[in-house]
């Protein structure tokens, strides 16, 4: 029986990130910015939310420095994962792509502010987070700066978006595999690899890192689509059933619900068997992956 109290752990955990938010995007517009647009970019990004890939960078980097104080470095590549998320999501929400009028339980940013500057505020946040990064004389900073994106790029976050609105796209698990270790899981697992490298960790944990970052992003996408068939609007803060109506092949559809939910949990099992030596047998990490398929929205 797992002992490790996660809803202490993400609730400080949380609160760490919202704080380091809160000061950085004060840093948001320098002189000469268009007000509004510094408005749309703050309007999503302290829209709130699970905060999952900067708590799971953090999370690294405080376990690979072993209780010496995480540097800013680690703060700021942890900001800068949720400046890319949220970009993600701005453009995830636009008419062009799934045309959602809600997110996180309040109008989208292309709702309130019109297309154009929801675009805009989007393409802002996607660059700031890059300067955001390389703001600083560590040298690690570049290392960071490349793993963000790769993992936001072409060959992660982008190109699985790709994959995913093919008019071709098949019915198979091989290709949603691919398409989710893309589009969710990179992300996912460059902010569990970069809080190694803010943190100065070896290449053993690195490797760790990778790959429970690999598994949990997969676990997080199925759950993700076992809860859009599973759980209501007001869970969700968005419309259930989206997927379904928008004729996406999602986990469920294609290898079912039960599998599904199977899939994931080994997932979880392998994620949790990765980080064992960094943690030992019930650490934040452990209780982070049982979170990810475990949580109602």
């Amino acid at each position: 029986m797992a002992t490790f109290q996660l809803n202490t752990f993400l609730a400080a955990q949380v609160a760490r990130v919202e704080a380091q938010l809160a000061e950085r995007v004060e840093r948001l517009g320098p002189a000469g910015t268009p007000p509004k647009l510094v408005e749309a970019m703050r309007y999503s990004l302290l829209a709130g939310g699970k905060r999952l890939r900067p708590v799971l960078c953090l999370t690294f980097a405080d376990l690979v420095s072993r209780g010496s104080t995480v540097s800013a470095v680690a703060g700021d590549a942890a900001c800068a994962l949720e400046y890319v998320h949220t970009y993600s999501l701005v453009h995830d929400d636009l008419p062009a792509m799934d045309n959602d009028d809600y997110r996180r339980g309040r109008p989208t940013s292309h709702k309130v502010f019109g297309e154009p500057l929801a675009i805009l505020a989007g393409d802002a946040l996607l660059t700031e987070a890059f300067a955001l990064v390389a703001s600083g004389p560590e040298s690690v900073r570049a290392a960071l700066c490349r793993e963000l994106a790769v993992a936001s790029g072409a060959a992660g976050m982008v190109g699985g978006q790709v994959l995913d609105i093919a008019e071709d796209r098949p019915a198979a698990l091989d290709y949603l595999i691919r398409l989710h270790r893309m589009k969710t899981g990179a992300l996912i697992r460059g902010a569990c690899r970069m809080g190694v490298l803010a943190a100065g960790g070896d290449a053993d944990a690195l490797a760790r890192a990778e790959a429970y970052g690999d598994a949990v992003g997969l676990a997080f996408q199925i759950a993700d689509d076992v809860l859009d068939v599973t759980a209501t609007a007001e869970q969700l803060g968005k419309p259930a059933g989206a997927d379904a109506a928008a004729g996406r092949f999602t986990f469920p559809a294609v290898v079912g619900l039960e599998a599904s939910r199977k899939l994931a949990n080994d997932k979880v099992a392998e994620a949790i068997a990765a980080v064992r030596p960094l943690e030992g047998e019930d650490g934040p990490l452990a209780a982070l992956a049982r979170y990810t398929v475990e949580r109602k929205s």
